[in-house]
């Protein structure tokens, strides 16, 4: 399609505020992003939405239009809903580069956009295929007509005959076809999310075919904000060091469509076709991404105020809010849960919060289920490093003490550990922590406690996929409030006292970095790059440690003898 066409569609409500001479330009596809630099999503010919959260300042304007000029795109739509207006440095880069540029009203979602563009191009690329997507367009919207992804897999096997799930990465079923026989099975499901993981890892092309059994299967990413929707045949797959690092950002979280087909020898109108439903389900997912957003804000407010150490009516009333929203209906107020999850990749150079957060959404939500609707009751927030998850119970009854209800450590990594290995390609770990069930808010500082304990636990732990329950842990965070002062005294004096000594006299910072050292579990690299030294430094001061101490950071004993005497000093 011609951007020209795109002024012609009142329903899109686009503004030209530059680029008159170039609207002829042929539109190949569309990509939402505020990515500063987006440009290795780019293959050429794209219409660029925007939000405009990559500009913190006019000098922002200039370099980003020239890397989407670079990249050979064919406009840059920009949204009035963040700023009020497209500030006049973005006019004045794109017209001095020649880029048209649109602006978006602020009542215009970018998803109708994404939609209309899809519809067209599909069209055009794939003639008499147009009516297919255009009936799948309509069914995905809201409304009676609306359906879903299920309703986008039942026309592609009644239109095109082809089955046709979407996979969540976890290999969860998320959708597919009506009376589909025989079903994927749960093993045929993680193998395919794993085989999909991993391919996307190396950065190998897509779609990706895998044969399980007799049975061959295209797999096609479904891509979220921020990351290309169409992968045309002759697009750049996501490779070297640069496209490695955003690849892990996100290939613990996105949707894969499994294809009971091979598409290697498809003819390219076909491609095009499955491309641009794929873009349709993404539109789909990304507004499930959304409404999670209270309830993520929720989690994140209950978060802060238990680390704080506010009060507990205060963190009730919150919880007062959380709990219709979790969970509708019930009339008891539930019990909760505390699930903490890390991702670490062996680098140690990334803040993974938002990673982990996405990734427990999906781990704790019932692997036997279909659809989104469990996930709906499901609240979690993150810090740089780790993800919370607030979990609700119905409260149990008074016959039971509900030490066996809700989250089981073990049981949330039954169905994934096979995918998600995969996913982290001997190149990071998952690590997961459950805390027991409260029934009060003056509970939940100690689940939330006893929850990263569990995970520390976890961590201590061989392996790429690792979870430890309440059940596990040392008796520590119950018996040391019960330790007498003059032992807590002697006991922290013994170990600590040198080491507070050394840090007066030379300002040495030992202390800091033995609490550091044993917060990463022991990880050289992580501790170094927590606290901003080079390794060398770092094993110096841990040798100081143990020199003053005749302790052995190496030793499990010694490391959970300073481990007590720091939760005690």
């Amino acid at each position: 399609m011609r951007l020209r066409a795109l002024l012609d569609t009142d329903a899109l409500g686009l503004k030209l505020l530059g680029g008159e001479d170039e609207l002829d330009r042929t539109v190949r596809g569309v990509m939402t992003t505020d990515l500063r630099d987006p440009s290795r999503y780019l293959s050429g010919g794209e219409l660029v939405l925007t939000g405009l959260a990559w500009r913190r300042n006019a000098a922002d304007s200039e370099p980003f239009v020239r890397l989407l000029v670079q990249a050979q795109v064919a406009a840059l739509a920009a949204g009035e809903a963040e700023l009020g207006s497209v500030p006049e440095d973005l006019v004045v880069a794109c017209a001095r580069h020649r880029l048209p540029l649109f602006a978006v009203h602020e009542s215009v979602a970018f998803a109708t956009i994404t939609e209309h563009v899809v519809r067209q191009v599909s069209g055009e690329r794939a003639g008499d295929l147009a009516a297919v997507v255009d009936r799948h367009r309509r069914m995905m919207t809201s409304g009676p007509a609306g359906g879903g992804p299920d309703v986008v897999l039942d026309l592609l096997g009644s239109d095109l005959d082809l089955r046709a799930w979407v996979l969540s990465p976890t290999g969860r079923q998320v959708a597919g076809p009506k009376d589909a026989e025989p079903a994927l099975t749960a093993g045929v499901r993680a193998e395919l999310a794993a085989e999909h993981l991993a391919a996307t890892r190396t950065g190998r092309r897509a779609p990706h075919r895998v044969t399980v059994g007799s049975t061959t299967y295209s797999l096609f990413p479904v891509r979220g904000r921020g990351q290309p929707s169409v992968t045309p045949p002759g697009g750049r797959a996501l490779q070297g060091a640069g496209a490695g690092r955003d690849v892990r950002e996100t290939v613990l979280s996105d949707w894969l469509l499994v294809v009971e087909a091979d598409a290697g020898d498809w003819a390219e109108e076909r491609l095009d076709l499955l491309y641009g439903v794929t873009q349709l389900i993404a539109v789909e997912r990304d507004r499930r991404d959304a409404a999670r957003t209270v309830r993520r804000r929720l989690a994140q407010e209950v978060l802060e105020l238990v680390q704080t150490g506010a009060a507990p009516a205060e963190i009730a009333a919150r919880l007062r809010v959380a709990a219709p929203v979790l969970l509708p209906g019930l009339g008891a107020a539930p019990h909760w849960q505390v699930v903490v999850a890390r991702v670490e990749w062996e680098d140690g150079d990334e803040q993974t919060g938002r990673v982990a957060q996405t990734l427990l959404e999906e781990m704790l939500v019932d692997p036997h289920a279909t659809g989104p609707e469990q996930s709906d009751r499901i609240a979690v927030a993150h810090t740089g490093e780790e993800a919370v998850a607030l979990v609700p119970l119905p409260a149990v009854s008074s016959e039971h003490d509900g030490s066996e209800a809700g989250v089981l450590a073990e049981t949330l990594l039954e169905s994934v550990r096979e995918p998600l290995s995969a996913g982290l390609d001997g190149d990071g770990r998952v690590t997961l922590g459950v805390s027991a069930a409260v029934h009060s808010a003056e509970g939940l500082r100690g689940a939330l406690e006893e929850a990263r304990h569990a995970r520390r636990v976890a961590a201590a732990r061989p392996g790429r996929v690792c979870a430890a329950g309440h059940q596990e842990l040392a008796s520590h965070v119950l018996l040391l409030p019960f330790v007498p002062d003059d032992v807590r005294r002697a006991f922290t004096a013994r170990l600590l006292d040198p080491l507070r000594d050394y840090d007066r006299r030379h300002r040495a910072e030992l202390i800091p970095t033995l609490e550091a050292f044993l917060d990463s579990d022991g990880s050289w690299t992580r501790c170094a790059n927590r606290l901003h030294l080079h390794v060398n430094t770092l094993r110096y001061r841990v040798g100081r440690i143990e020199q003053l101490t005749g302790r052995d950071l190496s030793r499990l004993e010694d490391k959970l003898d300073f481990f007590l005497a720091l939760r005690m000093s």
